[in-house]
């Protein structure tokens, strides 16, 4: 048998004993295709012993048994039902240790994404969620904290080793992932740090040990996985590994940068199969899913087409498919906070203080690419250039605490209050301060006050994946009777809002009725935010109404319903497939081919080659005869003698299909006699003497 990397047909043998062998290069998705089996290929060591948590029970009376062998198709109960496992990098818990008993305690998160959309299904949904507590946990106290968290929460936490933590979550998701889909560079030492490949050993490691956490409790026909965000974007390769039919989604809450960033990235391909090892991609934006389609292409050769509406992409015959889904906002939630009385003192103290004055809101994390220095850039041009608002308007800047530490956020931080003061010196007067910062913790209800009484709101961000502050400022200028009530307004009276949103964050394309920006032109900014100010009440009411609609229309726990609708919809063929696991470490990807499909066995080709009268053979050129890598496009001596030996043999009729020259392949093969050529795509035709042209 001819060295090869994909044979394409089956073997036919009739009474006329006729055979034919097909060797193409078909396309890169298909290389290796000999090599189907299922491997041990990702048993990394384990960095931690722990004890497996008891089989969760699904149904009265039925244990799910998956300790099995590790096989691809693993039998579970047959009277279980669907769960939903969510997978993220952080549990939806607050931890807390008593210091009287020592004993943990635990609470939900309310604020929590995982928490608040179970609001899109029913109240028996079954979730179990899968990641890490925001405390350090004595090794000695982990299986009782899990088994608390299991019974109690249906939690399953991961304990990672500190270093390993450190070196993960620190390390390569804060200090290599996170910057470059931010589109920032490690281009000099000072700013962002170089690729480090422990930093990459380590964000592997932890991705096996979340996986082993799902294995002990996942019944792999009935649950759905669901995992979350850029932590763990190898994990599917290990389920897949494990579970070849598994049911798993992946949603990726930060930008996808485009092609020219992401291949920068040293270990760009494993990420990328790790994700093509899903059913459903999701992202907030069209942009976002484009960039993420043209580095498979580009770096994977995979193309992609629309199935009746969704985006797929043809993997190893998988379809994996891709969905554009922005995430909503937990309206009740805000609005219960907009209820407290603790609001409406807030707000009647913010109209006291304010009165007269245009309010700008500005709610950003202390981060480099949030533009707040930008934004009150913005505002000094705005008080140069209209004159008019010096004195009228106030910016308030809430600045939520940093989420990483570094060089960079102390250098913006020190920027943002240099600028601001440089503002407050020169506009500012008695009693009158153009710009307030307020750098610190800021209770729920407070931030809720500012936002239901600013005039308009500026997100100036330079790159940032959604951004959910124009939406919660929305529902927060509709209010609630309650709030109404509160401040003495009319239900009747009619609603306004106004935003002026950078370009470059997730909600824009979203807000149609918002002012949208380029956050780096500062006097772009400023004439927006003027014109905001100006704009008729009539205005301002239509785009907040066509905003509110959109916004409570489309919540977080429609996001949710919406996306797992469509994982089962991209996995219910699942079970109508053949599949093999082929590959070795990150790069195992599972070929899934029509249930009629057989794997031809060497031996048998073999043996029915010797036996059989009559033998026709096509073989590709480029990627079969000659490696697709190769400067040297000529064949070798040993292939010109393999080829001249076959064709010596009266029962062989041998032909190479190829879509180069026939100048170049009748020169290059004339050593082979009886040799045919189908070259230019099937246009030029040699058999024997004959030439023909089609």
């Amino acid at each position: 048998v001819l060295d090869h990397k994909c044979l394409d047909a089956c073997l036919l043998r009739q009474h006329t004993t006729l055979l034919l062998l097909c060797f193409s290069m078909v396309s890169r998705s298909c290389a290796n295709f000999l090599d189907l089996s299922s491997w041990d290929l990702l048993d990394f060591p384990q960095t931690q012993t722990q004890r497996a948590l008891p089989r969760v029970m699904t149904v009265p009376g039925i244990v799910s048994e998956l300790e099995g062998d590790g096989s691809s198709d693993v039998n579970s109960s047959t009277g279980s039902h669907e769960r939903k496992i969510i997978v993220a990098n952080m549990l939806p818990l607050q931890t807390k240790k008593d210091s009287e008993t020592g004993q943990w305690c635990f609470t939900w998160d309310e604020d929590s994404l995982l928490i608040q959309l179970r609001d899109g299904f029913p109240p028996d949904t079954d979730f179990v969620y899968i990641g890490s507590l925001n405390a350090d946990i004595a090794i000695n106290e982990q299986e009782a904290v899990s088994q608390k968290l299991l019974s109690e929460f249906n939690c399953v936490p991961t304990f990672l080793p500190k270093e390993i933590h450190e070196k993960y979550y620190r390390g390569f998701c804060k200090h290599h992932l996170w910057p470059l889909f931010h589109y920032m560079l490690p281009m000099f030492p000072d700013h962002g740090d170089r690729f480090d490949r422990r930093l990459w050993q380590a964000y592997v490691s932890a991705n096996k040990i979340f996986s082993d956490r799902v294995m002990e409790v996942i019944n792999p026909e009935d649950d759905y996985v669901w995992i979350q965000d850029y932590h763990l974007m190898v994990l599917p390769t290990f389920l897949r590994k494990r579970f070849n039919r598994i049911k798993l989604g992946f949603f990726l809450h930060s930008p996808f940068p485009s092609s020219e960033i992401y291949r920068t990235l040293p270990v760009r391909d494993d990420i990328l199969r790790g994700l093509l090892n899903c059913d459903l991609i999701g992202f907030h934006t069209f942009d976002y899913a484009r960039h993420f389609l043209s580095c498979c292409s580009r770096m994977l050769g995979l193309d992609y087409e629309s199935k009746r509406g969704h985006i797929g992409l043809d993997y190893f015959g998988r379809t994996v498919f891709i969905k554009i889904l922005p995430i909503g906002i937990h309206i009740g939630r805000l609005e219960s906070v907009l209820n407290l009385p603790s609001t409406a003192a807030k707000m009647k103290e913010i109209q006291e203080q304010f009165k007269g004055k245009k309010l700008i809101l500005g709610i950003d994390d202390m981060d480099i690419f949030k533009g707040i220095s930008l934004k009150l850039i913005a505002m000094e041009h705005l008080f140069e250039s209209y004159w008019h608002m010096r004195g009228k308007v106030v910016l308030i800047q809430i600045v939520n605490p940093a989420r990483a530490s570094g060089k960079d956020v102390e250098e913006a931080k020190r920027e943002i209050y240099v600028t601001a003061k440089r503002i407050n010196d020169r506009y500012g007067s008695s009693g009158y301060q153009p710009v307030i910062l307020i750098d610190r913790l800021v209770p729920r209800y407070e931030k809720t006050a500012y936002y239901a009484m600013a005039d308009c709101c500026l997100v100036n961000a330079v790159r940032d994946g959604m951004n959910l502050v124009p939406y919660k400022y929305i529902i927060c200028r509709q209010g609630t009777p309650g709030i109404d009530n509160a401040m003495g307004t009319s239900r009747d009276s009619p609603r306004t809002s106004m935003l002026v949103v950078s370009e470059f964050i997730g909600c824009s394309p979203s807000l149609s009725g918002a002012i949208r920006v380029n956050p780096w032109d500062v006097d772009a900014v400023a004439e927006a935010v003027n014109l905001a100010l100006k704009m008729s009440e009539a205005e301002k009411r239509l785009r907040h109404e066509k905003h509110y609609h959109y916004v409570s229309t489309h919540d977080v726990g429609y996001w949710a319903k919406s996306f797992l609708q469509d994982l089962e919809r991209a996995s219910q063929d699942h079970y109508n497939k053949r599949c093999w696991g082929i590959g070795f470490g990150l790069s195992f990807r599972v070929l899934s081919l029509s249930p009629s499909f057989r794997k031809l066995s060497i031996d048998h080709i073999v043996s029915t080659y010797r036996n059989t009268e009559r033998r026709a053979i096509f073989l590709d050129y480029d990627g079969t005869l000659v490696p697709e890598s190769s400067l040297v496009k000529t064949p070798t001596a040993e292939v010109l003698s393999v080829l001249k030996s076959l064709c010596e043999d009266p029962k062989n009729t041998v032909f190479i299909v190829s879509g180069r020259g026939w100048e170049s392949l009748s020169d290059w093969l004339s050593p082979c006699e009886n040799l045919g050529i189908a070259a230019e795509h099937g246009y030029f035709i040699r058999i024997g003497v004959f030439i023909l042209f089609v």
